[in-house]
């Protein structure tokens, strides 16, 4: 027995990092999955692994009609949508002074707004469905500032104000509404060259200021998104889950 056996999910950014790992793990809890991402090579070759109860489609998290493509596909090849985990994103390392508007408006198309998009969307299948549980992939940096990242924090603090209405809307529907902070994961996000330069000098005193000592692992963040995708959460609605190795714990010293 599975724990998530009978759920159909919908998973965005799905073909690499965190969300290849939440695709992996909600199969193998019992899941159909439809997954969605822009990179369709490696979406394709992980949807013919893990055989016919997971489907790839292309998605634009930032496009409507996408958002309506991807549930479509969920009720019609498995019956329901029970599930949705936002979990694509973008990550840029500039400065307010060097980002331009353009680049501060892709980034809160992508980690905002199509989350919005796919609260919006999901709400009617889900409604069909009896209720359901959206668990929505905001950051460590939704409740701190951090220099470099002003539009990426800014994209992370709105998933909280969205993840807290939305649970206040959506419960007399039976669907549940939280969202997960990871902190430091090892991802190919988060070893961008723009990233790892910005970052090196500061690496060794955020790992030594680190309770655990170490990086986390995209297993571990889909642990705690499959617990509150799963019934056994049932009672989590509008909740802010830290899972970040103790980073937000305190100072460093």
């Amino acid at each position: 027995m599975g724990q998530l056996d009978g759920k159909v999910a919908l998973i965005t950014g799905g073909a690499r990092g965190m969300g290849k790992a939440h695709v992996r793990r909600f199969a193998d809890e019992g899941a159909k999955v439809v997954f969605g991402d822009v990179l369709e090579e490696e979406g394709a070759k992980l949807a013919a692994d893990l055989g016919d109860g997971v489907r790839f489609i292309r998605m634009d998290v930032s496009k409507e009609e996408d958002w309506r493509r991807a549930t479509e596909t969920a009720t019609t090849a498995f019956g329901a949508l029970n599930v949705l985990v936002n979990n694509a994103g973008i990550l840029r390392h500039k400065t307010i002074e060097e980002m331009a508007l353009e680049e501060f408006r892709q980034i809160l198309d992508v980690n905002l707004i199509g989350q919005w998009l796919g609260v919006k969307t999901v709400t009617a299948p889900m409604r069909e469905a009896g209720g359901g549980s959206i668990v929505n992939v905001s950051s460590t940096e939704g409740f701190i500032g951090a220099a470099g990242l002003a539009a990426y924090s800014a994209s992370k603090f709105g998933v909280r104000g969205l993840t807290k209405s939305a649970a206040r809307e959506l419960g007399q529907y039976g669907i549940r509404v939280n969202s997960i902070h990871p902190g430091g994961v090892l991802t190919p996000l988060t070893m961008q060259d723009d990233i790892v330069s910005a970052t090196a000098s500061s690496a060794d005193a955020f790992m030594k200021a680190l309770p655990l000592g170490r990086m986390g692992k995209t297993q571990e963040i889909s642990g705690l998104v499959v617990y509150l995708a799963s019934d056994d959460s049932s009672y989590c609605t509008g909740s802010e889950v830290l899972v970040d190795g103790g980073m937000l714990t305190g100072a460093g010293y």
